[in-house]
């Protein structure tokens, strides 16, 4: 396999982070896109409490702490990522009730039936779909919600190099239906199932064109950098190339 086709999580997380850090968001979203989710959520008060899973350094988080008066917890793996966190809320006066931890989501440090709302955008990939809709669901009082984004294919057949790359990166990519009905079967009322706009991954892809050269600069004649890069821009190509084939999903179920 030649350096052009290794993908992003075949590097160093350290190198991944370095990137991603003083960053808004770490992935494909935008603040029209997570209020746009949150109104579909019912019954929030100042009594309410959310979590945010695997939220980076809280560009969603904010939002949501801008947009309701509850309670809210992040949780990232990463120290810097919560410490930016913790910042950003602190700048726009959401310290009272907007707060950061290092937590890892296989294992997070919550109570059974704690939350009114469990929120992960660009993340729960990491644990996998249907595994975070079954283990995250305890999290969550009766009727509470979940609102999750997750890369899916629009169609049933691809062509092979898409398919080929996304399965080497995450497996449990599917079809619209299928993730349906892995919500369901997770004991969830699908509320609502929506396409992205194309935006979100075009804004995305020219913050990190941008990103990767300064980059570069910043570590110079470095080749690990440079596969780095390398790999970014391949999996960009592959989206303008390939974007009628998959995207990402909002995906918002009801605990029942």
């Amino acid at each position: 396999m030649n350096n052009e086709k290794q993908t992003i999580h075949e590097f160093d997380l350290n190198i991944i982070y370095d990137f991603f850090s003083k960053t808004e968001r770490q992935g494909p979203g935008s603040p029209e896109e997570t209020l746009k989710a949150l109104g579909f959520i019912d019954g929030l008060t100042e009594k309410s409490k959310i979590a945010d899973i695997g939220c980076g350094t809280g560009g969603q988080t904010m939002v949501l702490g801008e947009n309701t008066s509850c309670e809210i917890i992040g949780v990232d793996t990463w120290h810097d990522f919560i410490n930016q966190f913790n910042q950003n809320a602190q700048i726009k006066n959401l310290q009272d009730r907007v707060k950061g931890i290092v937590g890892n989501m296989e294992n997070l440090p919550f109570q059974e039936g704690e939350f009114d709302l469990i929120w992960s955008e660009g993340a729960i990939y990491n644990i996998g779909f249907e595994r975070g809709l079954n283990e995250w669901r305890k999290f969550l009082k009766q009727g509470g919600y979940i609102a999750v984004t997750e890369n899916t294919w629009f169609t049933e057949e691809r062509p092979a190099e898409i398919q080929e790359f996304w399965q080497k990166i995450y497996p449990e990519i599917d079809t619209i239906p299928n993730k349906v009905a892995q919500m369901q079967k997770a004991g969830y009322l699908p509320v609502a199932t929506y396409v992205l706009p194309e935006t979100i991954w075009t804004d995305y892809y020219t913050w990190q064109t941008l990103r990767r050269e300064s980059f570069l600069k910043k570590y110079s004649g470095n080749n690990t950098i440079e596969e780095f890069v390398a790999s970014m821009r391949y999996e960009a190509e592959l989206f303008y190339k390939y974007k009628a084939y998959y995207g990402y999903m909002f995906y918002i179920g009801k605990k029942i």
